[in-house]
This record gives structure tokens, sequence and C-alpha cells, in this order.
């Protein structure tokens, strides 16, 4: 633990959900790794989408509870489950992962088609936001230092990565590959609308001050 840590110091986690076909993200997450905060992201996701959907996780325990209480039946959910070689003991302490030597698929529920069962594009999601935002760079101090704006960069980049940047996958945006508009944006685009919402934030501000003075 750090000396003299600030308050709210500490670790958090990304949750994402990815799109497979359009590399739309879905949606975002930002808390602990517990259930509850699982719970929070599922029915965020849950409340985006149109039609019944094929969920792949990783083999964390948390989706067991929140896949379900988010989904209910209304969902083909698998997980992907790694198998990790053992740590060799002169290893342990370092910070390095485990060498992956296998996965096997878990269908939880639903009937989830076995060909698709996949969390190899979320994996390359989060090696691209690893190069696009120095804040995820590992044994680095450029780690976020507050909070809020570590959420903020993340909205940011989602907003660029959804909106802006054309995928080389398909060479579109995902939000044009997932049918949500016919343009990209541009990043002007996006001080625009950033601009805009300061503009109604001190607007909403003087307007609550007014009420109260009243």
């Amino acid at each position: 633990a750090a000396k003299n840590a600030p308050d709210g110091a500490g670790d958090t986690w990304t949750w994402t959900a990815l799109d497979s076909e359009s590399k739309l993200m879905v949606t975002w997450w930002v808390g602990g790794r517990d259930s509850n905060t699982g719970s929070q992201f599922l029915h965020d996701l849950q409340s985006r989408l149109a039609d019944r959907i094929q969920l792949t996780s990783d083999g964390h325990p948390a989706y067991l509870q929140a896949v379900p209480h988010a989904f209910g039946d209304a969902v083909d959910f698998a997980q992907l489950v790694k198998i990790y070689r053992a740590t060799p003991e002169n290893f342990k302490g370092r910070y390095s992962p485990a060498e992956c030597i296998g996965a096997k698929a878990k269908v939880i529920s639903g009937s989830p088609d076995t060909k698709h069962i996949s969390t190899s594009h979320a994996e390359r999601q989060n090696l691209t936001m690893r190069m696009s935002m120095r804040r995820f760079t590992r044994l680095t101090n450029a780690f976020s230092k507050k909070f809020e704006n570590h959420c903020h960069s993340l909205a940011l980049y989602f907003v660029f990565y959804n909106w802006v940047r054309r995928h080389k996958a398909h060479g579109k945006t995902p939000a044009i590959a997932a049918g949500l508009t016919e343009k990209a944006m541009t990043m002007a685009d996006v001080v625009h609308l950033i601009d805009v919402q300061e503009q109604l934030t001190i607007q909403a501000k003087r307007h609550k001050t007014l009420y109260l003075s009243n």
C-alpha cells in the first residue's frame, strides 16, 4: 500500500461489452471487480439492447450471478475459462501473468452457438485501450490520480473509438457499422459537444442558484 495515499486511492476496473461484428463498444462501466458492480454493468448493457444476444464472458465468477440477474433467461450465455500453468516459485511475486495453456468453453444458459464462444475481440480491444491511453500502461507513474479524471478519459476514448476512428476490420467507424449513423464524426464535432454540454451545465447551475435565492 502507498504511504500517505490520498482519499479515493485504490484499484478500479473497467468493464466493457463489445459487439464482435460491428466492433461497437456497446457500454462500459468503471468500478470494483465484484458481482454488485458486474450486475450494474450488465443491467446497463441489457437496457441498451433490442434483441436477444449471445454473450461470452471470461471465467470471472461475478458473471455467474450478474448475467441472470440482468437478463433472466433471455440470453444465450457462455464462459470461456482460461487454463493457466502453475507459476514456478522463482516467478511468484513478479508482475507478470501466468502462462495460458488452454481454454474451456462452458455453456451457462440458453443455446449459444459454440462456434462463436470467444473473447478474442474483447481481449484485442483491451490491448487497444492500453495502447491508446497512457494511464493504462503497466508499471509506470502514468496511472490515473483521480477517479473522476479516469472516467472522463475513458468517456472521451470510447466516443472517439465508436464514432470517429475507422476500424481496420471493416473500414468504418463502429457506429456506422452498427447502423447508428451514416457519417463519421470528427474531433471538432466531439469538442463542440463538450462545449455545448459545458454551457448547459453552467446554465443549470445558474437556474438552481436563482431558484434558491428566490
